[in-house]
């Protein structure tokens, strides 16, 4: 006869996807891919050339959408790991040349103490301060 619990299933998933991408340095993709998983997600690195990333979701389009994101995030994380690869200081050789307010290299990995190419940090619109307060 079988035994009686109290134990509530949670309702399976409609959705499952597994992604396994082949990488020069898998751990490097996996570490920028992380931040961005959702409780839905999971990425390893399954061997010394692979990210395996899983997914599930409950719809069909809460699936689809989460891939799509991945893909994103992938295509960011691939281009992280090059920049990091090819240049590994995140320095060009001629920046030693010039001062902190110079606009820093496109594959610069450092923060700047006085970047020049941010805008406005605060959102407050001082022409009409009294909005916004």
């Amino acid at each position: 006869m079988p035994s009686e619990t109290d134990t509530e299933l949670a309702p399976a998933p409609h959705g499952r996807a597994t992604i396994r991408t082949h990488h020069d340095d898998p751990e490097l993709v996996a570490r920028a891919l992380r931040p961005d998983n959702t409780d839905e997600m999971e990425t390893v690195v399954a061997d010394e050339t692979t990210v395996v990333t899983r997914i599930e979701r409950e719809t069909t389009g809460g699936l689809h959408s989460t891939v799509d994101d991945y893909a994103v995030n992938l295509e960011v994380a691939v281009d992280v790991a090059r920049t990091v690869r090819d240049a590994p200081d995140g320095r060009d050789d001629n920046v030693a040349d010039s001062d902190a307010t110079d606009v820093p290299p496109a594959d610069a990995t450092e923060q700047y103490d006085d970047p020049a190419d941010t805008g406005t940090v605060s959102d407050a619109d001082t022409t009409t301060q009294e909005h916004n307060e």
